[in-house]
C-alpha cells in the first residue's frame, strides 16, 4: 500500500480553508473535552497540525490507539476560533472525515514524553534514540548538521577541491590513538585497521597528481569519550593541497568556516580573515593553554620573582608562580572557593588567591604571606583597589596549565571580561617537533610525525631536537581545538632523519609507511592540509555542551551503542572464519 498526503503538518494556512486534505504523521496527543469533542495534534517531520474531532463515532475510532501511533487523517480545513500565533499552522484546524491507523504503537507508556526527552537520563535517551529523535528539539540538531555539511561541501567545491573518498579498511598506523582492528578471513593472522584519519591516503593523492582534495571523512579511534569528543568514530572536513604552504591552507579555512558559523550559529558574528596567530610558546605563557579562548581578555603574568620564597610552602623552592589578575572583582568567598575547587578537580593542582581592598591592603587567601612584599606585589601586578589575583605554582608547565584553567573559570564569571556573543578564531602555530613522552621518558613526536620541520634537514642535523619547531598548526575557536594541520614532510631523506631521532631507522620507516615512502621517492610536491572536526564544529554552532547531542546515533561514554547492543559477542563460527580465538584472563 502506498501512502499519500496532500500536505505536510506544517503546510496549511488560511488560504487552504475549505479544502479537503490528507495528512500523515504521529499521534502526538489528544485533549479530550467530552465524549464527542477532542483536539488531536498530529506531528510529522515538518511540524504539527490540530484536528478537531466532533463526533462520538470519530472519538470511538481512536479508542485504544496509543500516542506515537502513525495515522492518516483526511478532513476539511477551517479557520480556528482561538488562534495560536506561536505555531505556523495556528490559524487553522482540520475537521477529520476519516482516520486510519498506519502503524500502531503497542505501548501504553513511553520511556519518556517525546517533547521532553532531553530531560530523561542519557542512558534511556540513547537506548530509545529513535524516540528521542522524534522530539523536534533533538531533531533540529541533525537537520542543522545536514545543512552545515552541505554548505561545507559546496564551499570546498567552490574553491576547486575535488571530493575523493579513501579506504576504510587499511593498515595500522601510528596516528596517536589506538586502532580498531579487523581480522582478515583470507589472510590468517593478519588484520586491517579502520583509519584514524585518511592521513597517508590524502598525501598519496597529492603525489598522484591531484591538486586539491577533500572529503567529509569518517575516522575511527579507540579512545575515551569527552564532552567534545565522541568515542569510536567521528567525522572531519579532511583537505589537502599540493604545491601549498601554511598560508594557502589558512586562506582557504579563513574563507570557508566563518560564513558557516555566522549563518547557522547561535552567535551571528565570527572572526574574519586573517585570524589571530599565536605561537605555541606564547599561547602557553600568555593563556596557559594551546587552545585559548580569546573571548576572555584575562592574561597570565609570571610573578615568580616577586612571590618566590615568601614563606608560603607551595611558593618555596624551584617553582614557577603564575598570576591571573581580575579588575574590580566582587565575587563572594563562596564563589572564590568554588573556582579554586573546580581548578583542583580539573588539574589536580591547587589555586590560591588574594585581593586588594578599597584601602589598598592585601587581604584574603594567602595575604598574610605577602605583607612584607606588599609594595613590590602591587607594583608588579599594577594592582588597584578592588582587584583580585588568582595564583598557581609548580613546575613550569604545571603552573601554566593550572593558571590556564583558572583564567578560563574566572573569565566565565567575572563581569566584563568575556565576549559571549561571537565565535573567536585563532591559529596556534610553531609547535615543537618533538617532546619527551610523559610515560616513556623518551623523545617522541609532539604531534603529527609527517610534519615538515622548520629549517628542514639543517635543523634536524644541527639543533637540539627539543628546540626544533614544526610547520604545524591548530585551529581554535572559543577555547575549543577544532583542528590540527601541517605542512607535510614530502622529502624521504628528511623523513628518515626525522624518524631516526625517535629511534626508528630507515628500514623501520620503509616497513611502517611503504606506500608513502616509495611514492615520495618518485617526486612528491610540497603539500599541506588540515581537517576540522565536523562533529565538534556542529556542537559549537548549535551551542550544545555535549557532542552526543549533534550525532544521530551516538555511543555512550564507554563506547557502547546501547540501542543496537554493540559491542556484542559473536558466534563461534564467525570467530573461526577469521581465525580468532577468545582468551580472556579470569579475574582472581
Amino acid at each position: 500500500m502506498i501512502q499519500s498526503r496532500t500536505h505536510t503538518c506544517n503546510d496549511l494556512r488560511m488560504e487552504h480553508v475549505g479544502e479537503k486534505v490528507t495528512l500523515v504523521g504521529w499521534y502526538d496527543n489528544m485533549r479530550k473535552v467530552s465524549k464527542n469533542l477532542g483536539f488531536l495534534i498530529l506531528r510529522d517531520y515538518y511540524g504539527t497540525t490540530q484536528f478537531v474531532v466532533e463526533t462520538e463515532e470519530m472519538m470511538d475510532s481512536l479508542s485504544g490507539v496509543n500516542n506515537e501511533s502513525t495515522l492518516q487523517i483526511t478532513g476539511v480545513v477551517r479557520e480556528r476560533s482561538s488562534k495560536n500565533h506561536n505555531l505556523p499552522t495556528g490559524d487553522i484546524e482540520v475537521v477529520p472525515e476519516s482516520i486510519e491507523v498506519l502503524g500502531k504503537c503497542i505501548y501504553n507508556e513511553l520511556p519518556f514524553e517525546i517533547n521532553r526527552s532531553k530531560e530523561a537520563d542519557e542512558a534511556t535517551r540513547l537506548k530509545y534514540r529513535y524516540l528521542d529523535l522524534r522530539n523536534p528539539e533533538v531533531k533540529k540538531n541533525i537537520i542543522l548538521r545536514s545543512k552545515i555539511v552541505a554548505e561545507l561541501r559546496a564551499a570546498m567545491i567552490g574553491h576547486d577541491f575535488l571530493e575523493i573518498t579513501t579506504p576504510i579498511l587499511t593498515c595500522s598506523s601510528p596516528e596517536g590513538a589506538r586502532d580498531y582492528l579487523v581480522p582478515s578471513r583470507n589472510h590468517p593472522g593478519k588484520f586491517y585497521a579502520l583509519p584514524q584519519a585518511p592521513q597517508q591516503f590524502k598525501q598519496l593523492l597529492m603525489t598522484s597528481g591531484f591538486d586539491r582534495y577533500f572529503q567529509i571523512a569518517p575516522c575511527f579511534r579507540d579512545e575515551d569519550a569527552r564532552a567534545d569528543r565522541s568515542p569510536g568514530e567521528f567525522y572531519q572536513l579532511d583537505m589537502e593541497m599540493a604545491f601549498a604552504s601554511q598560508e594557502d591552507v589558512f586562506a582557504v579555512i579563513e574563507d570557508v568556516l566563518p560564513p558557516v558559523f555566522a549563518r547557522y550559529g547561535i552567535y551571528k558574528t565570527a572572526s574574519k580573515a586573517p585570524f589571530t596567530r599565536i605561537s605555541y610558546l606564547d599561547a602557553m605563557e600568555t593563556y596557559g593553554s594551546d587552545k585559548p579562548d580569546l573571548r576572555i581578555d584575562l592574561k597570565l603574568q609570571n610573578v615568580t620573582d616577586v612571590m618566590k620564597d615568601c614563606g608560603f610552602g607551595p611558593f618555596d623552592g624551584d617553582v614557577r608562580i603564575e598570576a591571573v589578575k581580575v579588575d574590580n572583582f566582587s565575587a563572594t568567598r563562596k564563589v572564590i572557593d568554588k573556582v579554586c575547587a573546580d581548578v583542583e578537580m580539573t588539574t589536580a593542582n591547587k589555586a590560591y588567591w588574594f585581593k586588594l581592598d578599597e584601602n589598598g591592603e592585601i587581604t584574603g587567601g594567602i595575604a598574610k604571606f605577602l605583607q612584607e612584599r606588599k609594595d613590590a606585589v602591587i607594583s608588579a601586578l599594577d594592582l588597584k583597589p578592588g582587584d583580585f589575583v588568582g595564583l598557581t605554582s609548580g613546575k613550569r608547565l604545571d603552573a601554566l596549565k593550572t593558571a590556564g584553567v583558572l583564567r578560563k573559570l574566572l573569565g566565565n564569571i567575572a563581569e566584563g571580561h568575556m565576549k559571549k556573543d561571537c565565535y573567536e578564531f585563532c591559529w596556534i602555530v610553531d609547535f615543537p617537533m618533538y617532546e619527551i613522552g610523559e610515560e616513556s621518558g623518551e623523545l617522541e613526536f609532539c604531534h603529527n610525525p609527517f610534519s615538515m620541520p622548520q629549517g628542514g634537514m639543517k635543523s634536524l642535523l644541527e639543533k637540539d631536537p627539543l628546540d626544533i619547531l614544526a610547520y604545524q598548526y591548530d585551529l581554535v575557536v572559543n577555547g575549543v581545538e577544532l583542528s590540527s594541520g601541517a605542512v607535510r614532510n614530502h622529502d624521504p631523506e628528511i623523513m628518515v632523519k626525522a624518524f631516526q631521532l625517535v629511534g626508528l631507522g630507515e628500514e623501520d620507516v620503509k616497513a611502517k609507511f611503504p606506500a608513502m615512502y616509495n611514492a615520495f621517492c618518485y617526486g612528491a610536491p610540497p603539500h599541506a592540509g588540515i581537517a576540522p572536526g565536523v562533529d565538534r564544529m556542529v556542537m559549537l554552532i548549535a551551542g550544545e555542551e555535549s557532542i552526543r547531542e549533534i550525532i544521530p546515533f551516538p555511543m555512550n561514554k564507554t563506547a557502547q551503542d546501547v540501542m543496537m547492543g554493540a559491542p556484542a559477542e559473536v558466534e563461534e563460527k564467525q570467530l573461526r572464519d577469521v581465525h580468532i580465538r577468545i582468551d580472556i584472563p579470569s579475574e582472581e
